[in-house]
């Protein structure tokens, strides 16, 4: 406010700053999707007039016209950096409140459509005109599954304008980073920027991060490493089928070495049973008991052994080989292939239980579009888009703030239900 007011001078004051600053959070609060519904709503209502700061003696003459408040986000767009450090500084005081936030964390992309029209003409990709968006691009995310009987099924989605970066805490729900994109930028890419961008103004949130989940389009190598290696934050994260030769059939772990163990781009780890090695292949797989981290390298059992099941080729298995009371011991380093490979093993339950968490994202998302006015929106531009976003991001973390101080921390997530009645 201070630098806005300061930008002002000592010019004409008909409309104040702050009053006009309530009546945007207002709007943001109450879903209006144009600056003409929320002015007709002012126009209306004498107390929320009064609550945003306007001169009661002035009635609805205090109510900016459409061009003066336009104005005023106009000079808003300039102050993003402003905006975006009232997120993180709303993220360190809930991080007082909940010492455990950013423990488990989650990451996601979603699209968000430009209320601007595509630029048709390559050469007036600069001329900007009010109706389109010069800024923006297409984006496209396919989805891939099968049916119950067996057939493969696929949907393309593809939209004109931008895409946010969210990174959020999957127990609370609530976000803790965020970019805004166009809609072509990959999520693969900004995954690592939101966690380096996360450490360095928050460290002893990364420093109490265990796990980050997110969904296949964050699958690499690169990401899955540093993430553990640099952060000490586990992945769990999905993996693509990138094997383009019999990608259904597992590989040969220790090609160098006499030993068949398979494994496949799912982590699974597989033994081939000696004794049918002359007629059809049978495989099983290995038990999973846990990573070791002095030696990064994650620990499997044989089958037989671990679940006491009968297996006929056991005896040849373990001829040659130092076994003790507990059977085949396998231990795979991460480095045989640190895409396919994590410290929480791809086919455990806890894998399991930790990427069901990733759907936090997905109801921040859900937040954003249906109670902070993103599902229908007419923002044009990415400098609009940017400080949109940043100001409901702010919201939504100031009404947490809020519902825990208030002794609600069981609604921090709520944006709709009132003060007094969830005290009651």
């Amino acid at each position: 406010m201070q630098t806005l007011e300061a930008q002002r001078g000592n010019g004409r004051d008909d409309y104040p700053i702050r009053p006009l600053w309530n009546a945007l959070i207002a709007g943001i609060i109450y879903n209006h999707p144009t600056v003409a519904s929320l002015l007709r709503e002012l126009r209306r209502n004498a107390e929320l007039r009064q609550l945003c700061g306007f001169d009661p003696l002035k009635g609805e003459q205090a109510v900016p016209p459409e061009w003066a408040f336009s104005r005023f986000i106009s000079l808003l767009k300039d102050q993003e950096p402003l905006i975006e450090a009232m997120f993180h500084e709303l993220v360190e005081q809930l991080k007082q409140e909940l010492p455990d936030l950013g423990v488990k964390l989650a990451a996601d992309g979603k699209a968000i459509e430009s209320f601007g029209n595509p630029v048709r003409d390559e050469e007036k990709k600069d001329e900007a005109d009010g109706r389109r968006d010069i800024d923006a691009d297409w984006g496209k995310k396919s989805y891939r599954g099968k049916r119950e009987d067996g057939t493969a099924w696929e949907k393309t989605k593809r939209w004109f304008g931008y895409k946010l970066h969210l990174l959020v805490d999957s127990v609370y729900e609530l976000p803790l980073a965020y970019d805004i994109t166009e809609a072509s930028k990959s999520d693969m890419d900004h995954l690592l920027p939101l966690v380096e961008d996360l450490n360095a103004k928050h460290p002893q949130i990364v420093q109490d991060a265990e796990e980050l989940s997110a969904d296949k389009g964050y699958d690499s190598a690169k990401n899955k490493a540093v993430l553990y290696d640099d952060y000490d934050i586990k992945p769990v994260i999905d993996n693509r089928i990138l094997w383009k030769e019999e990608p259904e059939k597992p590989r040969v772990l220790y090609p160098e070495r006499a030993d068949s163990f398979l494994y496949n781009e799912l982590g699974q780890v597989f033994c081939l049973c000696p004794s049918e090695r002359l007629g059809e292949d049978e495989v099983r797989e290995l038990a999973f008991v846990g990573f070791e981290k002095d030696r990064n390298t994650l620990k499997y059992r044989c089958p037989a052994a671990y679940y006491g099941l009968d297996c006929p080729g056991r005896k040849e298995c373990e001829a040659n080989a130092q076994v003790g009371d507990f059977g085949r011991v396998v231990r795979i380093p991460l480095e045989v292939d640190r895409r396919i490979f994590t410290p929480i093993a791809r086919s455990s339950q806890k894998w399991e239980k930790a990427y069901k968490r990733r759907t936090a994202v997905e109801r921040v998302n859900s937040r954003i579009d249906q109670l902070l006015g993103f599902e229908h929106h007419t923002i044009r531009g990415k400098k609009k888009m940017k400080l949109r976003m940043g100001l409901a991001l702010v919201v939504m973390l100031a009404m947490a703030l809020g519902r825990i101080r208030a002794g609600q921390k069981d609604r921090l997530r709520s944006m709709v239900m009132p003060v007094r009645r969830a005290a009651a």
